[in-house]
């Protein structure tokens, strides 16, 4: 009987990095094997196998993914051949228990890490960072093809990653990381896909006994479906397990996402929307009140416009993805969206002063996200949105995984 001779393991240079409130597996796309240094199943897999999916026991006890949405990410840079960038930024959301890895939309926590990363590992020229206190570095993202300009403290020529900036979702404070997302409309085409600021979804039973739901569904940031949190029995200030331990919440909010994914076209059925998971992204929404965040801490209605619930990858995320932040900046910001009605208006017809910015509350806590809209010929558009983040490196060397079988 012939014995299995296995090679060793691949070793590959990789960064761990935490970036807002999420963490993933960094590359240089110089670093990846041949194979995996274009799109397709060879790259999936090595990145698959390096987090540790698909893992039935949605563990990730075999890889460096944390079982979770916020920390089953892998991201690929590279020098920018694109005029007015520094570097090109492709984010992957690897799912857990599922072969797959999504490509389909940005991570907006993960952007505040791709700057450090960037400049740590010789991607930005070593003069620029003699310069002052900060260094601006342009990223093209590569999935929605949009630009995001991250202002990176810099100390003596390094990356400034501690201080005192405290993130909400996050333990310890750090070096504060400054985003703006240009244009940050998602994909071609209206950033309001139906043409109104709120619809009517038809929706089984099962989510509404009355069969319809009011939605803001906007590409902005990411794809989003915004509801009223009412519409669907919540107060808004639910905490992770009040919905990740209720199997029926999950399903009946995956069905929802699924006919807001139908009629934003992002699919052509129904069933296509188990493929895509990490887009678009529901989040429910209501006026503020007083909660207690999963720290502990207690947030005051009148510290926040208003409270946001959001899903991701199937679960109600522990505070909020960095996109879903910027669609509800931005849809803060236009007059009669779900989102603007639950912060108490503002930029209402009539009003000299818009909505630039919101505070809003979250499973962890608060986060002030600004943006700016206006309409142009009868449309909405997003010129920006801009937060704060921190990020910094966790570990960095070679991470290793096995090499493929051989037939």
């Amino acid at each position: 009987m012939a014995t299995t001779v296995y090679p060793p393991q691949l070793r590959i240079p990789a960064t761990y990095m935490r970036g807002g409130t999420s963490k993933g597996v960094f590359f240089r796309l110089e670093d990846l094997p041949e194979a995996a240094q274009a799109p397709g199943p060879e790259r999936d897999a090595l990145l698959m196998r390096i987090v540790g999916s698909p893992d039935p026991y949605a563990k990730h006890t075999d890889g460096m993914g944390g079982a979770t949405s916020s920390t089953s990410k892998v991201v690929i840079v590279c020098k920018s051949d694109r005029p007015g960038h520094d570097v090109d930024y492709l984010f992957g959301q690897v799912a857990i228990d599922k072969a797959f890895v999504d490509w389909s939309g940005n991570c907006g926590n993960l952007s505040s890490a791709v700057g450090p990363f960037a400049i740590e590992s010789g991607l930005i020229d070593p003069e620029r960072l003699g310069q002052g206190s900060e260094v601006e570095v342009r990223i093209w993202q590569a999935n929605i093809a949009k630009t995001i300009v991250s202002r990176v403290p810099i100390n003596d020529g390094r990356v400034q990653e501690t201080g005192d900036f405290e993130l909400d979702g996050v333990t310890f404070p750090a070096a504060e990381v400054q985003l703006a997302f240009v244009d940050p409309a998602d994909g071609e085409g209206s950033m309001f896909p139906t043409g109104s600021v709120v619809d009517e979804l038809e929706v089984p039973p099962g989510v509404v006994p009355e069969g319809r739901i009011r939605a803001t569904l906007i590409n902005a940031g990411i794809p989003t479906i915004f509801v009223d949190a009412g519409d669907l029995g919540y107060s808004g200030a639910e905490l992770q397990d009040d919905i990740n331990a209720d199997p029926e919440a999950l399903a009946r909010l995956e069905l929802l996402r699924a006919h807001g994914a139908l009629r934003m076209g992002l699919i052509s059925r129904l069933e296509d929307a188990e493929a895509r998971q990490h887009t678009p992204k529901i989040a429910f929404v209501a006026p503020p009140r007083d909660y207690q965040a999963s720290s502990g801490k207690a947030i005051s209605a009148s510290d926040i416009d208003l409270l946001v619930r959001a899903m991701s990858m199937g679960k109600l995320h522990h505070a909020m993805m960095g996109t879903a932040a910027v669609a509800i900046g931005v849809a803060a910001a236009v007059p009669g969206t779900l989102v603007n009605l639950a912060a108490g208006g503002g930029a209402a017809e009539g009003e000299t002063t818009p909505r630039t910015s919101v505070v809003f509350g979250h499973p962890s806590g608060s986060l002030r996200v600004g943006a700016a809209a206006t309409q142009v010929d009868g449309e909405w558009v997003a010129t920006e949105a801009t937060m704060s983040r921190s990020a910094r490196i966790l570990m960095e060397g070679r991470v290793r995984v096995p090499a493929p079988t051989p037939a």
